[in-house]
């Protein structure tokens, strides 16, 4: 397949960039900063704004797919400067992205936009599906500035509905975390959190919703596949688990002997420090993936026990041998 891909560059993107070249597909990615000279005819950069139509429109002319992950990071502080970023470089992206598909002569096939699981309510007594999940933004008892994620995810999506691309097939990715033992993405910081002592945060009663790398990547490649499926999707492993059973299950793949558990108060210090949002880890995302289940799609990681056991057979750093003097650097594509 050709696949255009904007925002490849972030830890999903990259992910994405690796297993689709190493299966043979071309990717052209779509960046905003200048363009990359990369290791192998089947990727290349293309520069865009993510805001304006532009030369890079002309990629899109007969490709099979358009994958857009576009998006400021959430990992900061929700001032509004942040949540205008947040909102505008979703919404503008998706806006645009539209507007150059509607203008194609050969409109690619399908476009997977990004979306997250942050749409849906926060609450503990039973999960949320894409049929009869509830979305959030207006549970009693749950800070305010929650409610603007939700907002950002609504107004993300009804970007995409509003796009005039009758002849794509459009579908939304509402993806939990994406665990990949990448350097600086969500597993590595929790796995180097629970080695230091971190145990549960919170009362750990909060469900964290997970979806190994090996499936992320199966159920895009599945989606894209399957010319019949269209709408939301949730890209969560079935089982979501409460907080602490999640580090639990950390740190007994780590084999650490001492967890500790971080009250709020702390939390709320350390985000401030760290200049981002207890959100991130205090909002119970009980998510489960009905829709993909429904289409045959099969996880290779259902529970968390199994997938943090690869995760950290990969992950866990490797001695440095002892002759290594220097340490050497480049940029590499198909390297995290």
């Amino acid at each position: 397949m050709e696949i255009i891909l904007a925002g490849g560059t972030g830890q999903v993107g990259r992910l994405l960039v690796r297993a689709l070249t190493s299966q043979g597909h071309s990717c052209v990615v779509l960046t905003r900063r200048p363009p990359a000279e990369a290791p192998t005819p089947l990727l290349r950069e293309v520069q865009w704004d993510g805001r304006t139509l532009g030369p890079w429109c002309a990629d899109l002319e007969g490709v099979d797919a358009v994958i857009n992950l576009a998006g400021r990071s959430v990992d900061c502080r929700y001032t509004e400067r942040n949540l205008e970023a947040m909102r505008s470089s979703r919404v503008d992206s998706t806006r645009v992205m539209g507007q150059a598909i509607a203008a194609c002569s050969r409109p690619p096939a399908i476009w997977l936009q990004a979306g997250t699981a942050t749409i849906y309510s926060h609450r503990f007594d039973a999960p949320n599906d894409e049929i009869t999940g509830s979305l959030g933004g207006a549970e009693p008892g749950v800070p305010a500035l929650w409610g603007r994620s939700v907002d950002i995810a609504r107004a993300w999506e009804a970007e995409l509905n509003a796009a005039p691309t009758p002849a794509t097939r459009k579908v939304v990715l509402r993806s939990a975390l994406t665990l990949s033992v990448d350097r600086g993405g969500v597993f590595d910081v929790l796995a180097r959190l629970a080695r230091l002592g971190v145990g549960r945060q919170g009362n750990g009663r909060q469900f964290v919703s997970w979806i190994h790398e090996h499936d992320f990547v199966a159920a895009v490649l599945f989606l894209l596949s399957r010319s019949d499926l269209t709408g939301a999707f949730n890209l969560s492993a079935p089982h979501p688990l409460p907080n602490r059973d999640f580090m639990a299950c950390l740190h007994e793949a780590l084999g650490t002997w001492a967890a500790f558990p971080v009250p709020r108060v702390l939390l709320e210090a350390g985000a401030l420090l760290r200049r981002t949002e207890t959100e991130l880890l205090l909002k119970s995302r009980r998510v489960v993936p009905t829709r993909l289940l429904q289409a045959g799609f099969r996880f290779q990681y259902e529970d968390f026990s199994e997938a943090v056991d690869e995760l950290i057979s990969r992950w866990r750093p490797q001695p440095r041998p002892a002759s290594s003097g220097t340490i050497l650097s480049r940029r590499r594509w198909l390297r995290s």
